[in-house]
Protein backbone atom coordinates (compact mmCIF):
# COMPACT_ATOMS: atom_id res chain seq x y z
CA UNK A 1 0.00 0.00 0.00
CA UNK A 2 2.79 2.14 0.74
CA UNK A 3 6.65 2.46 -0.05
CA UNK A 4 9.10 1.35 3.08
CA UNK A 5 11.43 4.04 2.07
CA UNK A 6 12.03 4.80 5.66
CA UNK A 7 14.66 7.64 4.77
CA UNK A 8 11.92 10.45 3.95
CA UNK A 9 10.28 12.12 7.09
CA UNK A 10 6.13 12.36 6.58
CA UNK A 11 4.36 13.95 9.18
CA UNK A 12 0.28 12.47 10.36
CA UNK A 13 -3.12 14.05 10.72
CA UNK A 14 -5.19 12.05 13.01
CA UNK A 15 -9.31 13.21 12.29
CA UNK A 16 -11.34 13.03 15.11
CA UNK A 17 -14.95 13.81 13.77
CA UNK A 18 -16.76 14.40 16.80
CA UNK A 19 -18.38 17.91 18.25
CA UNK A 20 -20.11 18.62 21.63
CA UNK A 21 -21.89 21.42 19.10
CA UNK A 22 -21.72 22.40 15.75
CA UNK A 23 -19.97 25.86 15.61
CA UNK A 24 -22.64 28.00 12.92
CA UNK A 25 -19.13 29.10 10.44
CA UNK A 26 -18.21 25.26 10.51
CA UNK A 27 -17.77 23.29 7.34
CA UNK A 28 -15.63 20.69 8.61
CA UNK A 29 -16.53 17.22 8.60
CA UNK A 30 -17.58 16.99 12.34
CA UNK A 31 -20.67 15.54 14.07
CA UNK A 32 -22.29 16.55 17.03
CA UNK A 33 -24.80 13.26 18.67
CA UNK A 34 -22.95 10.46 17.24
CA UNK A 35 -21.25 10.04 20.97
CA UNK A 36 -22.29 6.65 20.72
CA UNK A 37 -19.67 5.80 18.26
CA UNK A 38 -17.11 7.03 19.71
CA UNK A 39 -15.11 4.42 21.16
CA UNK A 40 -15.85 2.29 18.18
CA UNK A 41 -14.00 4.80 15.91
CA UNK A 42 -11.25 5.01 18.21
CA UNK A 43 -10.76 1.76 18.04
CA UNK A 44 -10.78 1.53 14.51
CA UNK A 45 -8.53 4.48 14.11
CA UNK A 46 -6.07 2.27 16.89
CA UNK A 47 -6.10 -0.04 14.35
CA UNK A 48 -5.71 1.77 11.33
CA UNK A 49 -2.70 3.80 13.13
CA UNK A 50 -1.12 0.86 13.49
CA UNK A 51 -0.91 -0.57 10.19
CA UNK A 52 0.73 2.31 9.02
CA UNK A 53 4.42 1.61 7.24
CA UNK A 54 7.52 2.27 9.47
CA UNK A 55 8.37 5.21 7.84
CA UNK A 56 9.53 8.25 10.65
CA UNK A 57 7.15 10.52 11.82
CA UNK A 58 8.33 14.02 11.78
CA UNK A 59 4.84 15.95 12.95
CA UNK A 60 1.93 14.70 14.71
CA UNK A 61 -1.57 16.70 14.32
CA UNK A 62 -4.84 15.84 15.75
CA UNK A 63 -7.08 17.83 14.54
CA UNK A 64 -11.55 17.90 13.99
CA UNK A 65 -14.15 18.48 15.28
CA UNK A 66 -12.86 18.50 18.39
CA UNK A 67 -10.18 16.37 19.50
CA UNK A 68 -10.64 17.33 23.25
CA UNK A 69 -14.47 15.84 23.16
CA UNK A 70 -12.70 12.71 23.43
CA UNK A 71 -12.81 11.11 26.90
CA UNK A 72 -9.47 9.55 28.83
CA UNK A 73 -10.65 6.06 27.82
CA UNK A 74 -10.34 6.98 24.47
CA UNK A 75 -7.03 9.21 24.79
CA UNK A 76 -5.56 5.84 26.63
CA UNK A 77 -6.21 3.80 23.09
CA UNK A 78 -5.17 6.38 21.21
CA UNK A 79 -1.91 7.10 23.22
CA UNK A 80 -1.32 3.39 22.44
CA UNK A 81 -1.41 3.48 18.66
CA UNK A 82 0.67 6.46 18.73
CA UNK A 83 3.45 5.14 21.34
CA UNK A 84 4.36 2.41 18.62
CA UNK A 85 5.00 4.64 15.89
CA UNK A 86 8.74 5.57 14.49
CA UNK A 87 8.58 8.94 15.51
CA UNK A 88 11.48 11.65 15.56
CA UNK A 89 13.13 12.31 18.39
CA UNK A 90 12.31 15.85 17.79
CA UNK A 91 8.51 15.74 16.65
CA UNK A 92 6.61 17.95 16.82
CA UNK A 93 3.09 16.91 18.54
CA UNK A 94 0.31 18.85 18.41
CA UNK A 95 -3.40 18.64 19.50
CA UNK A 96 -6.74 21.09 19.12
CA UNK A 97 -8.66 22.05 21.59
CA UNK A 98 -12.06 23.55 22.49
CA UNK A 99 -12.15 25.59 25.80
CA UNK A 100 -15.18 24.44 27.02
CA UNK A 101 -13.98 20.05 26.73
CA UNK A 102 -10.57 20.34 28.38
CA UNK A 103 -9.88 19.87 32.25
CA UNK A 104 -6.73 19.49 33.90
CA UNK A 105 -6.72 15.91 33.96
CA UNK A 106 -6.92 15.71 30.08
CA UNK A 107 -3.99 18.57 29.81
CA UNK A 108 -1.77 16.35 32.52
CA UNK A 109 -2.57 13.50 30.24
CA UNK A 110 -1.65 15.10 26.93
CA UNK A 111 1.53 16.07 28.09
CA UNK A 112 2.25 12.05 29.77
CA UNK A 113 1.35 11.38 25.51
CA UNK A 114 3.89 13.61 24.44
CA UNK A 115 1.92 16.14 22.98
CA UNK A 116 4.46 19.58 22.80
CA UNK A 117 1.78 21.78 21.13
CA UNK A 118 -1.69 22.95 21.57
CA UNK A 119 -3.72 24.67 19.55
CA UNK A 120 -6.65 26.23 21.28
CA UNK A 121 -9.83 27.87 20.14
CA UNK A 122 -10.33 30.73 20.94
CA UNK A 123 -11.76 33.03 18.00
CA UNK A 124 -13.16 36.46 19.93
CA UNK A 125 -12.49 37.88 23.48
CA UNK A 126 -16.56 39.04 23.73
CA UNK A 127 -19.21 36.63 25.47
CA UNK A 128 -21.82 37.70 23.40
CA UNK A 129 -19.68 37.27 19.96
CA UNK A 130 -18.96 33.63 21.01
CA UNK A 131 -22.37 32.99 21.65
CA UNK A 132 -23.24 34.11 18.07
CA UNK A 133 -20.58 32.23 16.16
CA UNK A 134 -22.34 29.55 18.62
CA UNK A 135 -19.27 28.41 20.47
CA UNK A 136 -19.87 26.10 23.83
CA UNK A 137 -17.32 27.87 26.41
CA UNK A 138 -16.49 31.60 27.04
CA UNK A 139 -13.47 33.77 27.57
CA UNK A 140 -13.58 33.06 31.33
CA UNK A 141 -13.16 29.04 30.28
CA UNK A 142 -10.77 29.92 27.61
CA UNK A 143 -8.69 32.04 29.96
CA UNK A 144 -8.84 29.22 32.14
CA UNK A 145 -7.78 26.15 30.33
CA UNK A 146 -4.99 28.46 28.75
CA UNK A 147 -3.43 29.08 32.48
CA UNK A 148 -3.85 25.09 33.14
CA UNK A 149 -1.90 24.21 29.59
CA UNK A 150 1.03 26.60 31.16
CA UNK A 151 0.66 25.09 34.43
CA UNK A 152 1.00 21.28 32.53
CA UNK A 153 4.28 22.79 30.91
CA UNK A 154 3.17 23.09 27.60
CA UNK A 155 5.46 25.62 25.93
CA UNK A 156 4.12 25.94 22.40
CA UNK A 157 0.71 27.07 22.18
CA UNK A 158 -1.13 28.50 19.52
CA UNK A 159 -4.19 30.85 19.84
CA UNK A 160 -7.40 30.43 17.03
CA UNK A 161 -9.12 33.87 16.75
CA UNK A 162 -11.13 35.06 13.91
CA UNK A 163 -12.36 38.21 12.47
CA UNK A 164 -14.76 39.70 9.79
CA UNK A 165 -17.67 37.88 12.41
CA UNK A 166 -20.97 38.85 13.02
CA UNK A 167 -21.87 42.35 14.92
CA UNK A 168 -17.80 42.12 15.44
CA UNK A 169 -16.33 45.75 15.84
CA UNK A 170 -12.79 47.19 14.84
CA UNK A 171 -12.61 47.93 18.86
CA UNK A 172 -13.88 44.25 19.44
CA UNK A 173 -11.16 43.20 17.02
CA UNK A 174 -8.65 45.33 18.67
CA UNK A 175 -9.50 44.31 22.23
CA UNK A 176 -9.21 40.58 20.87
CA UNK A 177 -5.59 41.24 19.46
CA UNK A 178 -4.44 43.24 23.06
CA UNK A 179 -5.90 40.54 25.34
CA UNK A 180 -4.89 37.69 23.19
CA UNK A 181 -0.70 39.04 23.16
CA UNK A 182 -1.34 39.87 26.77
CA UNK A 183 -1.52 36.20 27.14
CA UNK A 184 2.17 35.78 25.22
CA UNK A 185 1.63 32.47 23.29
CA UNK A 186 4.23 31.22 20.74
CA UNK A 187 1.58 31.60 17.86
CA UNK A 188 -1.33 33.06 16.73
CA UNK A 189 -3.68 32.40 12.97
CA UNK A 190 -6.02 34.88 12.49
CA UNK A 191 -8.26 33.74 9.97
CA UNK A 192 -10.97 36.00 7.94
CA UNK A 193 -14.34 34.16 8.62
CA UNK A 194 -15.70 32.67 5.12
CA UNK A 195 -19.63 32.03 4.97
CA UNK A 196 -19.32 28.48 3.45
CA UNK A 197 -22.27 26.91 1.53
CA UNK A 198 -24.06 24.33 4.18
CA UNK A 199 -23.78 26.25 7.07
CA UNK A 200 -25.96 27.75 9.60
CA UNK A 201 -24.15 30.84 8.91
CA UNK A 202 -24.78 30.70 5.33
CA UNK A 203 -28.29 29.72 5.90
CA UNK A 204 -29.06 33.45 8.20
CA UNK A 205 -26.85 35.36 5.48
CA UNK A 206 -29.43 34.06 2.56
CA UNK A 207 -32.13 35.48 4.74
CA UNK A 208 -30.34 38.68 5.12
CA UNK A 209 -29.65 37.90 8.69
CA UNK A 210 -25.98 38.26 9.43
CA UNK A 211 -24.62 41.65 10.18
CA UNK A 212 -21.02 40.63 8.83
CA UNK A 213 -18.61 43.73 8.86
CA UNK A 214 -18.19 45.23 4.92
CA UNK A 215 -14.94 44.23 2.67
CA UNK A 216 -13.46 47.47 3.27
CA UNK A 217 -13.91 47.10 7.06
CA UNK A 218 -12.49 43.30 6.94
CA UNK A 219 -9.46 44.47 4.82
CA UNK A 220 -9.22 46.57 7.43
CA UNK A 221 -8.89 44.60 10.06
CA UNK A 222 -6.28 42.50 8.03
CA UNK A 223 -4.00 44.87 8.19
CA UNK A 224 -4.34 46.34 11.52
CA UNK A 225 -3.26 43.05 13.04
CA UNK A 226 -0.37 42.34 10.25
CA UNK A 227 1.30 45.09 12.05
CA UNK A 228 -0.22 44.53 15.61
CA UNK A 229 1.48 41.85 15.81
CA UNK A 230 4.59 42.14 13.96
CA UNK A 231 5.09 45.26 16.62
CA UNK A 232 4.43 42.63 19.66
CA UNK A 233 7.28 40.41 17.69
CA UNK A 234 4.98 38.14 15.66
CA UNK A 235 6.48 36.70 12.41
CA UNK A 236 3.98 36.20 9.86
CA UNK A 237 5.30 33.25 8.07
CA UNK A 238 2.01 32.53 6.41
CA UNK A 239 -1.57 34.57 5.21
CA UNK A 240 -3.64 33.90 8.23
CA UNK A 241 -0.33 32.71 10.59
CA UNK A 242 2.09 34.71 12.92
CA UNK A 243 4.92 33.56 15.27
CA UNK A 244 7.46 34.25 17.26
CA UNK A 245 11.05 32.99 16.56
CA UNK A 246 11.36 29.11 15.49
CA UNK A 247 7.55 28.58 16.91
CA UNK A 248 6.48 28.14 12.93
CA UNK A 249 3.70 24.95 13.19
CA UNK A 250 6.17 22.70 11.41
CA UNK A 251 3.30 20.26 10.75
CA UNK A 252 0.95 22.62 8.67
CA UNK A 253 4.45 23.87 6.50
CA UNK A 254 4.61 20.26 4.95
CA UNK A 255 1.14 21.37 3.64
CA UNK A 256 2.26 24.34 2.07
CA UNK A 257 5.91 22.90 1.07
CA UNK A 258 4.28 20.03 -1.00
CA UNK A 259 5.85 17.62 1.32
CA UNK A 260 4.24 14.08 2.30
CA UNK A 261 1.45 13.43 4.75
CA UNK A 262 -0.48 10.50 6.20
CA UNK A 263 -3.79 11.18 7.27
CA UNK A 264 -5.93 8.64 9.45
CA UNK A 265 -9.42 8.40 10.08
CA UNK A 266 -12.61 9.49 8.75
CA UNK A 267 -12.57 12.49 6.23
CA UNK A 268 -8.60 12.39 6.54
CA UNK A 269 -7.06 13.14 3.03
CA UNK A 270 -3.21 11.94 2.07
CA UNK A 271 -0.42 12.71 0.11
CA UNK A 272 2.16 9.88 -0.33
CA UNK A 273 4.32 8.25 -3.04
CA UNK A 274 2.89 11.03 -4.82
CA UNK A 275 -0.52 10.24 -4.56
CA UNK A 276 -3.50 11.83 -2.83
CA UNK A 277 -6.36 9.99 -1.48
CA UNK A 278 -9.09 10.63 1.25
CA UNK A 279 -10.99 8.67 3.05
CA UNK A 280 -14.78 8.21 3.84
CA UNK A 281 -16.70 11.50 5.92
CA UNK A 282 -18.99 8.59 7.17
CA UNK A 283 -17.94 7.69 10.80
CA UNK A 284 -20.00 4.46 10.69
CA UNK A 285 -19.00 3.16 6.99
CA UNK A 286 -15.05 4.02 8.54
CA UNK A 287 -15.11 1.83 11.60
CA UNK A 288 -16.69 -0.70 9.21
CA UNK A 289 -14.53 -0.77 6.83
CA UNK A 290 -11.86 -1.06 9.20
CA UNK A 291 -12.77 -3.68 11.13
CA UNK A 292 -13.64 -5.51 7.99
CA UNK A 293 -9.88 -4.81 6.29
CA UNK A 294 -11.46 -2.66 3.38
CA UNK A 295 -9.03 -0.67 1.54
CA UNK A 296 -10.21 2.92 2.51
CA UNK A 297 -8.47 4.46 0.25
CA UNK A 298 -10.78 6.94 -2.10
CA UNK A 299 -10.19 9.21 -5.10
CA UNK A 300 -6.70 7.93 -5.57
CA UNK A 301 -4.83 9.84 -7.78
CA UNK A 302 -1.50 10.06 -8.82
CA UNK A 303 -0.15 13.73 -9.12
CA UNK A 304 1.85 14.29 -12.33
CA UNK A 305 4.39 16.86 -12.93
CA UNK A 306 1.60 19.93 -13.46
CA UNK A 307 -0.37 18.93 -10.69
CA UNK A 308 2.66 18.89 -8.41
CA UNK A 309 3.72 22.26 -10.11
CA UNK A 310 0.58 23.67 -9.56
CA UNK A 311 0.15 22.48 -6.10
CA UNK A 312 3.79 23.97 -5.24
CA UNK A 313 2.54 27.33 -6.92
CA UNK A 314 -0.44 27.65 -4.61
CA UNK A 315 0.30 26.38 -1.60
CA UNK A 316 4.36 27.91 -1.50
CA UNK A 317 2.16 31.70 -2.03
CA UNK A 318 0.67 31.09 1.07
CA UNK A 319 3.94 31.68 3.04
CA UNK A 320 5.54 35.17 3.09
CA UNK A 321 8.71 34.60 1.58
CA UNK A 322 6.82 32.82 -1.27
CA UNK A 323 8.66 29.96 -3.39
CA UNK A 324 12.18 29.96 -3.86
CA UNK A 325 12.98 29.27 -7.69
CA UNK A 326 15.89 26.98 -6.93
CA UNK A 327 13.62 24.46 -5.32
CA UNK A 328 11.78 24.87 -7.83
CA UNK A 329 14.13 23.92 -10.39
CA UNK A 330 15.53 21.34 -8.00
CA UNK A 331 12.27 19.78 -7.39
CA UNK A 332 10.99 19.57 -10.62
CA UNK A 333 13.93 20.11 -12.67
CA UNK A 334 12.46 22.60 -14.38
CA UNK A 335 13.17 26.35 -14.38
CA UNK A 336 10.45 28.73 -12.84
CA UNK A 337 10.64 31.14 -15.60
CA UNK A 338 10.33 28.15 -18.61
CA UNK A 339 6.72 27.40 -16.94
CA UNK A 340 5.43 30.25 -15.68
CA UNK A 341 7.26 33.09 -16.77
CA UNK A 342 4.68 35.06 -18.17
CA UNK A 343 2.34 34.74 -15.25
CA UNK A 344 4.72 36.07 -12.60
CA UNK A 345 5.65 39.05 -15.28
CA UNK A 346 1.82 39.69 -15.39
CA UNK A 347 2.07 40.42 -11.34
CA UNK A 348 5.28 41.35 -10.70
CA UNK A 349 4.45 44.72 -13.16
CA UNK A 350 1.00 45.06 -11.23
CA UNK A 351 3.12 44.86 -8.07
CA UNK A 352 1.06 42.41 -7.24
CA UNK A 353 4.23 39.75 -6.16
CA UNK A 354 7.16 40.66 -5.58
CA UNK A 355 10.79 38.92 -6.54
CA UNK A 356 13.67 39.09 -4.07
CA UNK A 357 16.70 37.78 -3.34
CA UNK A 358 16.05 34.73 -5.21
CA UNK A 359 12.12 34.42 -3.88
CA UNK A 360 8.48 35.26 -5.22
CA UNK A 361 6.03 36.35 -2.81
CA UNK A 362 2.72 37.88 -2.54
CA UNK A 363 2.50 42.13 -1.98
CA UNK A 364 0.40 42.83 0.57
CA UNK A 365 -1.82 44.42 -2.40
CA UNK A 366 -1.00 40.61 -3.75
CA UNK A 367 -2.35 38.59 -0.57
CA UNK A 368 -5.94 40.49 -0.40
CA UNK A 369 -6.43 38.49 -3.69
CA UNK A 370 -4.31 35.99 -3.24
CA UNK A 371 -7.40 33.49 -4.62
CA UNK A 372 -7.55 35.20 -8.13
CA UNK A 373 -3.87 35.18 -8.38
CA UNK A 374 -3.70 31.57 -7.69
CA UNK A 375 -5.83 30.73 -9.88
CA UNK A 376 -3.21 31.99 -12.64
CA UNK A 377 -1.16 29.30 -12.31
CA UNK A 378 -3.36 26.89 -13.29
CA UNK A 379 -1.25 24.87 -16.21
CA UNK A 380 -3.36 24.45 -19.55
Amino acid sequence: MYSENTNKEVGLYIHIPFCKQKCLYCDFPSFCGKENFMLDYIKALGKEINSLPNRKIGTIFIGGGTPTYLNLECWRILKDSIDSLNKDENIEFSVEMNPGTVDKEKLKFLKRMGVNRLSIGLQAWQNKLLKKLGRIHQVEDFIEVYNGAREAGFNNINIDIMFGLPDQSMKDWKETLDRVVELNPEHISCYSLIIEDGTAFHRLYEKGMLNIPSEEVERDMYSYCIKFLKDKGYNQYEISNFSKKDKECKHNLIYWELKEYIGCGAAAHSYIDEVRYRHTEDIEKYIYDINNNEDIRLDLHKNSLNDDMEEFMFMGLRKTKGINIDEFQTKFNRSIIDVYGETINKYLKNNLLIMDEGNISLSPRGIDISNSIMCDFILE
